[in-house]
């Protein structure tokens, strides 16, 4: 077989492929001006069609199953003889113009004397995307910051509340969200906070412990100029709390903890995972892992080997699409404070490098993360994905009571991750791999409070003292996971379906006469509209996708349960600015079929929309069929965020997330195979002997 290519076609973009992206894009503008004011702001792999997934899969990549390929009319295999050319999709904004556009690419190398060199990607198409502003660059916030603390204005102001030092001053150049036609997108605002440390010789000091208040900027980001400014109330700077800091002896006391001893986590023989490029095989389950500027990590193809069942696929596509995170403190600037984390700025390209030994413990696999910065260069974070195993307590035992013998096995798991942080706060993603067949999503929210601060004696209905002159407003952070399942679907098919199940408690009467009975109740969701979901604790709510054509030994349908965690709801009111861009976050689940460009609830440029439940909340609309379909579940949690004063100055990990369980897709435990522990065994083979049995009566029987 010939081999068109050696990059997987979901293998996220090279640096390589990024520069010629680029460099095609920028070629075909139609004038040196043009081409000098492109500001790059994502480029991403267009991804094929999951028929083409399986042609890769089955032919051209290990570990070759031939049984994913799609069949002829005669019955016979498809086999083909290269795979198509890889595709770029770019997002461009024209900082001369304030127009973005779109741009697809083929990232083919033509020899020819085309315009900056001879190596060029051919551009498919180009679209300019009226009233948008797309996610703010890095590169902008840098020069954000240094113009406002250029202005003359905003020095007298600073001046007056006794600093005149701006090397001390952090200006936060926050989106301005859509709250009236004055944020429309045809100007391209930012709305910065402002903050200041007390030391100057001190880089590590917690600068969020110092905010300004009392002072209003908005600035035009495509020119670099202060529009407004306004010095509101004189509101003095909190007092230096001296509980500020948090790095290595800055703690209480001035010294750090001295009886922690150390915790090794020792793979003598390696790991039990095994990598191929992207391709990951760990303990039945396999996969592929993928980056976006925007998501960040991707899982996709995850499928378990089952015996002579073989490759079960359980979904396609796994990622954390959007996040928002709403303040209920109605004072200014905090009502503005409506971040969307992704749409706006970028999970992915906000990520870190990750350090062996501190963010992953044990033998780890590391993979970098390629983008482009704002004029086009390529960027790399080096360890942004982290792979590894993790000990995770007992996965099953039982004792004999009557012999007193005992099985137990030892439960691990395969974790990919990567840690971003934007502006104050640090989100650490995580998808976990079970031996039972379980993958869990899990959020890791740690990092630093948004502060606001008070007049001295002054007190906040909306929020908490943290010290004095300081409080914490109250705010919400919810996360939407899209889930492209393929629950036994092999690619092309469209199998699934998704039942809702509620416990109920039995009525009083002859089928419940000691009143003791419940039961849970399935409810199939045959339409968009109906599938628009909320969590309910009280009847163990919880859905299950299945698939309608496979079944069990028992003749139930196969499926994968989604088990809600502990979730919230918006507690704003309906008439909440921020809603209007994210109605998504008003159900916990919604389900759709699965539509290519359907990818983001909000919409594909949040920051500054105008239009009112733009993406999932309109897709939906269409009330779309859904009892057997490509099902795509989108699952919003959150966690209402009450802040302690055990949050400062640095929140301690906290973890929310969900479950997807398998639900009949096997027909006993998958986790029965699973061998002794070593520690187990060296047991045995040094001759300890059973706990006798020392109950006289167990001892008689």
């Amino acid at each position: 077989m010939m081999r068109a290519q050696t990059h997987h076609p979901l293998d996220p973009l090279s640096a390589a492929e990024i520069s010629v992206a680029v460099a095609t894009v920028r070629a075909a503008g139609a004038t040196p001006e043009v081409r000098d004011s492109m500001r790059f702001v994502e480029v991403v792999l267009v991804e094929p069609v999951k028929q083409v997934v399986a042609l890769a899969d089955a032919y051209f990549f290990p570990p070759f199953q031939p049984s994913l390929l799609p069949r002829t009319k005669g019955g016979g295999p498809m086999v083909p003889t290269k795979l198509p050319t890889r595709k770029a999709r770019l997002v461009v904004y024209n900082k001369r113009s304030n127009e973005t556009s779109l741009w697809i690419v083929e990232l083919r190398e033509v020899h020819a004397a085309t315009r900056g060199g001879p190596h060029r990607g051919k551009v498919i198409s180009s679209q300019v995307v009226p009233n948008v502003q797309p996610p703010m660059d890095a590169m902008e916030y840098a020069e954000c910051e240094a113009v406002v603390k250029d202005f003359p204005a905003f020095r007298e102001a600073m001046k007056r509340r006794g600093i005149e030092d701006m090397d001390l001053v952090m200006v936060d150049a926050w989106c301005v969200g859509y709250h009236s036609e004055a944020d429309a997108p045809n100007r391209r605002l930012a709305k910065p906070l402002i903050f200041c440390r007390s030391e100057s010789d001190c880089p590590m000091e917690n600068g969020y412990a110092r905010p300004v208040e009392g002072i209003s900027i908005l600035v035009d980001i495509q020119n670099m100029v202060v529009l407004e400014f306004e010095d509101r109330k004189l509101i003095p700077l909190p007092p230096t709390d001296p509980l500020r800091n948090y790095t290595s002896g800055e703690t209480r006391g001035g010294v750090d903890r001295s009886d922690v001893k150390p915790l090794q986590i020792i793979q003598p023989e390696g790991p039990s995972f095994r990598v191929n490029g992207h391709f990951i095989q760990w303990q039945k389950w396999n996969f592929r892992i993928g980056f976006t500027p925007r998501e960040g990590l991707v899982i996709y193809s995850v499928a378990y080997i089952d015996g002579s069942r073989g490759r079960r696929p359980v979904a396609h596509r796994l990622s954390f699409v959007e996040m928002v995170v709403p303040y209920g403190d109605p004072n200014d600037p905090h009502y503005r404070k409506n971040a969307f984390d992704a749409g706006e700025d970028g999970l992915g390209k906000n990520a870190h490098s990750l350090k062996k030994g501190c963010d992953c413990l044990g033998y780890i696999k590391y993979f970098d993360a390629h983008f482009t910065n704002f004029t086009g260069g390529v960027e790399t974070i080096e360890n942004c994905v982290c792979l590894h195993e993790e000990d995770h307590g007992i996965l099953w035992k039982h004792q004999d009571w009557r012999t007193g013998l005992a099985e137990v096995r030892r439960s691990r798991r395969l974790t990919v991750s990567f840690i971003c942080t934007v502006a104050n706060y640090e989100y650490g993603f995580f998808w976990h791999f079970y031996q039972d067949g379980k993958i869990e999503a899990e959020v890791k929210l740690t990092g630093i409070l948004s502060l606001g601060a008070m007049q001295p004696g002054e007190t906040r209905k909306y929020g908490t003292t943290i010290a004095p002159g300081l409080y914490a407003p109250v705010h919400q952070h919810f996360f939407v996971a899209r889930m492209d399942m393929a629950v036994d679907c092999k690619p092309g098919e469209a199998f699934n379906q998704v039942v809702e199940v509620d416990v109920k408690v039995e009525d009083p009467g002859k089928n419940n006469v000691h009143n003791n009975a419940f039961y849970a109740e399935e409810k199939l969701l045959k339409s968009e509209l109906e599938a628009m979901r909320d969590c309910n604790p009280l009847s163990a709510r919880h859905w299950i996708v299945r698939n309608t054509r496979m079944v069990n030994r028992t003749g139930q349908l196969t499926g994968y349960r989604l088990v809600p965690g502990s979730n919230c709801l918006p507690l704003a009111g309906s008439e909440a600015k921020f809603l209007r861009r994210a109605a998504f976050l008003k159900h916990n689940l919604w389900v759709t079929p699965y539509v290519h460009n359907e990818m983001h609830p909000g919409g594909e440029f949040p920051n500054q929309n105008p239009r009112v439940g733009d993406g999932l909340a309109t897709w939906v609309k269409q009330n779309r069929s859904l009892e057997e379909a490509d099902i795509v579940l989108w699952y919003v949690f959150g966690v209402t965020h009450i802040p302690r004063l055990e949050d400062w100055p640095v929140m301690p990990v906290e973890r929310i997330g969900f479950m997807l369980m398998p639900h009949g897709f096997f027909n006993c435990s998958p986790a029965v195979d699973v061998p002794p522990s070593a520690g187990d065994l060296d047991d045995k083979e040094i001759g300890m002997p059973a706990k006798p049995i020392q109950n006289e009566l167990i001892a008689k029987l």
